[in-house]
């Protein structure tokens, strides 16, 4: 009998999990991966902030938090548009004014201006969030909903592992590179998505449920009446403060207590992106309909409580390595599984505002982490950021296994 190589093992493995996804889940995730390509300012913009600005840490984590307050904004606008007008025109416009803004803010010094604008530019970017997870779970197939959204967070990390990575060599010759990038890339999606999708139609909702999921919440429910969910949420921005650090301040901790070059900490911050490319699919399609939701998001949990533990106990680059891919783990298993119970509580016609609740839990983490994160390093020092965020993770994690068992 013939034997199977491994390398056909690999291509056949790989060939599955991307298999049976329509066309348009295909689209929409290269449409993100040409958007995230450009994701630069948002890693470096700590470091730009300090070192091309000259802010202070305090204003730094002022400037970051109203980042989140902007976020926070732009995805309930963006869920509740949603709903009004249809995901099409959200991401459209989303794509084409945030692309646009990005100019303005090379022009941006000032403090009050710069808080302004950061504003601004989170509030036009983010509206494109719960618009975009409506999107994924309307153009889908209803037997793949986990899949395609991983296929579009997989181009999303594909286009992330390119983005910082380019953003540091852009940095050691100008940050203002780095907005003209992001705002390119911005305005390419923008093209490409308005081109293709402008006449498409989505599938039908599905009304089944996995194992360990909630059922589906009536048609006609507000998420913020539908108690469970909104503690789910909670605990979701619990996850989020502690992940967000990531981007927040962890480039100041390598830059500060490692002295990384950008191309360094480039390279760290485009390792996840390239791990949770080359993993999440094959993960979610070799585990993801075979054990409960709430198993697959608390060991998420975990993992990420022991990358911040790592930190503190070990030393060294490969000790920073192994704690973005222990973070890189910890996205694969709890991201994909929260959108997709977001999606089975919701009906087709409140899947906008429950996606608009769900990513308001993720701005609201942009407002929270990088303010309580540079305020602890500034009274108490890195180590006691990472020891209570691995706090702050594992109580999540029993959060989690209470409320998503209830549901």
């Amino acid at each position: 009998m013939r034997q199977i190589s491994p390398m056909n093992r690999i291509f056949t493995l790989y060939r599955n999990a991307f298999g049976g996804l329509s066309r348009e889940a295909w689209f929409l995730a290269a449409v993100m991966f040409i958007n995230r390509s450009g994701a630069m300012v948002v890693p470096f913009l700590s470091v730009y902030l300090t070192e091309a600005l000259g802010f202070s840490l305090k204003q730094v984590g002022l400037l970051l938090s109203l980042f989140g307050v902007g976020s926070m904004c732009g995805t309930f606008l963006g869920g509740w548009l949603t709903d009004k007008v249809g995901h099409f025109k959200v991401q459209f416009f989303s794509l084409i004014l945030g692309g646009s803004w990005f100019f303005v803010m090379l022009t941006l010094e000032r403090f009050e201006l710069f808080a302004g604008g950061i504003f601004l530019l989170s509030l036009l970017t983010e509206c494109l969030r719960p618009a975009n997870a409506s999107s994924v779970s309307s153009y889908a197939r209803p037997e793949n909903v986990t899949r395609a959204f991983s296929l579009n967070r997989m181009a999303i990390n594909l286009g992330f592992s390119i983005g910082p990575a380019l953003g540091g060599v852009l940095a050691t010759v100008s940050y203002q590179w780095l907005f003209m990038a992001d705002g390119i890339t911005c305005l390419s999606a923008g093209v490409l998505f308005f081109f293709y999708f402008r006449h498409k139609q989505g599938h039908a909702p599905s009304q089944e449920t996995m194992p360990g999921t909630a059922a589906p919440a009536p048609a006609t429910r507000s998420p913020y009446r539908d108690g469970l969910f909104l503690l789910f949420t909670v605990l979701c921005c619990c996850y989020a403060v502690a992940f967000f650090q990531f981007f927040s301040t962890m480039p100041l901790y390598w830059r500060q207590e490692y002295r990384l070059s950008e191309l360094q900490i480039g390279a760290l911050l485009a390792f996840n992106g390239l791990m949770v490319f080359l993993l999440e699919m094959i993960i979610v399609y070799l585990i993801g309909d075979k054990h409960a939701l709430w198993k697959m998001i608390v060991i998420g949990l975990l993992l990420l409580a022991l990358a911040f533990v790592l930190l503190n106990v070990a030393q060294g680059f490969p000790v920073l390595a192994l704690s973005v891919l222990l973070m890189s783990l910890s996205e694969i298993l709890a991201m994909p599984f929260m959108s997709t119970l977001t999606v089975q509580r919701s009906g087709p016609h409140n899947r906008g505002a429950y996606m608009g609740l769900y990513s308001l839990s993720y701005s609201a983490a942009h407002i929270i982490g990088p303010f309580v994160g540079t305020t602890t390093i500034v009274n108490y020092g890195f180590d006691t950021l990472w020891w209570g965020s691995s706090v702050l993770c594992v109580v999540a994690a029993v959060g989690f296994y209470l409320v998503v068992r209830k549901l």
